[in-house]
């Protein structure tokens, strides 16, 4: 292997681990969950770091849930906050996040749900279907 090829295989492994971490869902800016939610749709959050391995199982099993059934995707607006960005937000401090790997649901004004730092896959999807039936219903 000469160094071109080398670098070039440096190069995408350092990527490799970045697409493997690809968020839940769309990235949060300010304002984001508002317009979703005004929009009538339901907003499943997740709050979650590059870092951290609770997190990283929250996402597999969410990603994993979300090929399994189609329809969580297509009816529920999921939206990743970046914990070591947006801890001190608005939104944070309103819903009183106490931690990054935490998940909520959102529907107009009201949470439905929450999971702080679990990962057992039938509690994140018990989240996930109560997303889903807010969204449908």
């Amino acid at each position: 292997m000469n160094r071109r090829e080398f670098v070039s295989v440096l190069a995408a492994a350092a990527v490799v681990p970045a697409a493997a971490m690809a968020t839940t869902g769309t990235a949060y800016t300010p304002g984001l969950v508002e317009r979703e939610l005004a929009a009538g749709k339901t907003v499943f959050l997740d709050f979650y770091t590059s870092w951290c391995s609770t997190c990283a199982s929250q996402e597999r099993t969410i990603n994993a849930l979300k090929a399994e059934f189609p329809a969580y995707a297509e009816a529920v607006t999921f939206i990743a906050v970046d914990w070591d960005q947006h801890s001190r937000s608005d939104l944070a401090k309103r819903l009183a996040i106490p931690r990054r790997s935490t998940l909520v649901v959102l529907k107009g004004d009201q949470e439905l749900g929450r999971i702080v730092a679990g990962t057992r896959r039938e509690d994140i999807k018990a989240l996930m279907d109560t997303a889903l039936t807010a969204a449908t219903s």
